[in-house]
């Protein structure tokens, strides 16, 4: 067990603070580094390794690790003299999964008394924490058995754990009921979009600057898929996902020939879903919705993220919230009887009662499925680069806002089927789809589980291979769509390097 002395809960509770972490090892740094951000998730962490010289820098918080490979020592300082200590020993023998585990238990408990905070997920900071329950009911364990699991092992709560179970639970079920071996799926990326939203990280570029490219690349696009399609013909496709950016920015005409050449070139026979994420209301009309009805397209999303005027204002949503319950009424009336919706929660100025009146208006429409995203600040985006800017307006998410989504969920009939969390999560919480039975989102499912081939196809494009032995390598496309346009043949090559050697 950890050793402890010198510990008080800290008074300063002011996130953004200045963090030296002081590291001596060679292994496990980022999960350190990972579970510090964590507890702090607004704050700068200068990493300083042994023999490197202090930053000049005064820092708020300083976390010292030793780590060696029997024992590992910890010592937390803040700047208001207040210290932590711990130490724990590595048994002969120790697989390093299980070392890392001890290490995280020992940094998460001493942060966790400093900070006054326990973290929902505990010491988990994977964007996949299901793959753990998904494993233990595989090696045939029981729910209670996984249920100890993650409560002792890693310190989830017993909410997280009783909804990653039933996540993993309906997951596998409809895994077993699809058999993976030799399927696969395909992602197609649309990079353009109407505007670019506050908190986007994609490699999306807005329609109005970057309409002469379209056709260039959608050349490039089909060139690549041609690809995939004699590479990958004879194995059995189960999804295809149309994604981006926004994929309806595209006109109709454009879409048809799109999918058009997608369904010349690919057998759709085995295909169980085939979406298309139609996103923004203000790219949706009558005449795509028709041509997507008609293509054969089972799954559309219509994403609000929010049904408050004011904040789509503030997020650079160049719709409304009348737009969405137009776009919505549409596609019904097209015949789609498979829609999803996603929410963002932590939105600037967004608390209980703004999420509580989206709520309510997404219940009127009755969406199929219903996609909950907890707002990730990543470094990239609009919102993080200019904080400052939006300083006098909160943004923040708390369990009362994730538990009001996934009981509105449960009005409207649905169940959660797929979870999945990102770097610098309001609250430190997770992603979370829920869905009506029969409209689960069976590539959403496949690309977190990781059971099978994902090609992806079009610029920021990620191919996921899976090797027999387990490991999965991945295959990036460049996210410039200039870069990708004029590299085409390289992308193509990169992946058939990768498929010789499977």
């Amino acid at each position: 067990m950890p050793m402890r002395k010198n510990t008080t809960p800290s008074t300063d509770r002011r996130e953004d603070k200045c963090i030296h972490l002081l590291y001596d090892g060679d292994d496990f740094e980022y999960d350190v580094y990972t579970l510090v951000m964590a507890f702090y998730p607004l704050s700068r962490i200068v990493v300083v390794h042994n023999g490197d010289p202090l930053p000049e820098e005064d820092p708020d918080l300083c976390v010292s690790a030793e780590i060696r490979p029997d024992h590992f020592t910890l010592r937390i300082t803040t700047s208001e003299g207040e210290t932590a200590e711990a130490a724990d020993t590595v048994p002969d023998g120790t697989e390093r999964t299980e070392a890392k585990n001890i290490l995280k238990r020992m940094v998460y408990r001493e942060l966790s008394h400093l900070t006054g905070k326990n973290l929902p997920w505990g010491s988990l900071t994977g964007i996949r924490p299901v793959k753990i329950p998904m494993k233990l009911l595989e090696e045939g364990r029981k729910n209670t058995e996984i249920a100890e699991t993650l409560r002792e092992n890693y310190l989830v709560s017993p909410k997280k754990t009783a909804l990653a179970i039933a996540i993993a639970n309906r997951e596998k079920a409809l895994l077993e009921e699809l058999g993976t071996e030799k399927g696969w799926s395909l992602y197609i990326g649309i990079p353009f979009c109407p505007s670019i939203c506050l908190y986007c990280s994609f490699g999306s570029h807005p329609y109005a600057r970057f309409s002469a490219y379209v056709q260039p690349y959608l050349s490039a696009l089909y060139k690549e898929l041609a690809y995939l399609a004699e590479r990958y013909g004879s194995r059995p496709l189960h999804s295809v996902y149309i994604g981006g950016g926004t994929p309806t920015t595209l006109s109709a005409e454009e879409l048809e020939a799109l999918i058009g050449f997608v369904k010349a070139h690919f057998s759709f026979d085995e295909v169980r879903e085939f979406t298309v994420e139609a996103g923004r209301p203000d790219t949706i009309t009558e005449e795509k919705l028709a041509v997507l009805k008609k293509l054969g397209v089972s799954r559309i999303s219509v994403n609000p993220q929010t049904m408050n005027d004011r904040t789509l204002e503030i997020i650079g949503r160049n719709h409304t919230v009348e737009d969405t319950c137009r776009a919505f009424a549409q596609a019904r009336k097209a015949g789609f009887d498979n829609i999803n919706m996603d929410l963002i929660a932590g939105l600037p100025g967004e608390g209980p009662e703004e999420v509580a009146n989206t709520l309510r208006q997404i219940k009127e429409l009755s969406p199929d499925s219903l996609t909950v995203h907890s707002l990730a600040l990543k470094r990239a985006t609009r919102l993080n680069l200019f904080r400052d800017e939006y300083a006098p307006v909160s943004f923040g998410n708390s369990e009362e806002i994730m538990d009001m989504c996934g009981q509105a969920a449960a009005e409207m009939g649905m169940e959660p089927y797929y979870l999945y969390r990102q770097k610098n999560m309001a609250g430190n919480l997770e992603n979370v789809g829920y869905a009506r039975k029969g409209c689960f989102g069976l590539y959403n499912i496949l690309i977190m589980e990781e059971k099978e081939d994902i090609l992806a196809a079009g610029s920021g494009a990620s191919t996921k291979l899976l090797r027999p032995e387990g490991r999965i390598v991945r295959v990036e496309n460049v996210k410039d769509i200039g870069n990708y346009i004029e590299r085409i043949d390289e992308m193509i090559e990169r992946k058939e390097k990768q498929f010789l050697c499977s």
